[in-house]
């Protein structure tokens, strides 16, 4: 992003880009982390909010900060769309449903 810095900041849309950029730099940290996390503590391990969540979304805003001030506002919201997206893609996969009760009531004549 720094190379294109100049394009990225000539003009709105190339700004709104950057900010895409910024969020697409947020999933793969986010990913990338995510991978490390389960290499060394296993499968089971689970990403948390505040450490891997939050410090990829700040690497991610820094990054597209040093292009736009605006590209760092796009950049939060494509991240949240795109990490709503991820939690929903993960809990459809790996979460375990909850088996429905039906419940019966005696009805009267």
């Amino acid at each position: 992003m720094q190379i294109y810095r100049n394009w990225l900041a000539s003009s709105q849309l190339y700004t709104i880009l950057g900010g895409y950029i910024g969020s697409i730099l947020f999933m793969c940290v986010l990913t990338a982390i995510g991978n490390l996390e389960s290499t060394i503590f296993g499968k089971s391990f689970q990403q948390k909010l505040f450490p891997e969540v939050m410090f990829s979304l700040i690497v991610s805003l820094i990054a597209s900060g040093l292009v736009h001030r605006v590209a760092t506002t796009t950049c939060f919201l494509f991240s949240m769309i795109a990490l709503y997206y991820i939690n929903r893609i993960s809990q459809e996969t790996y979460a375990v449903p909850v088996p429905t009760v039906q419940v019966h009531t005696k009805k009267r004549k």
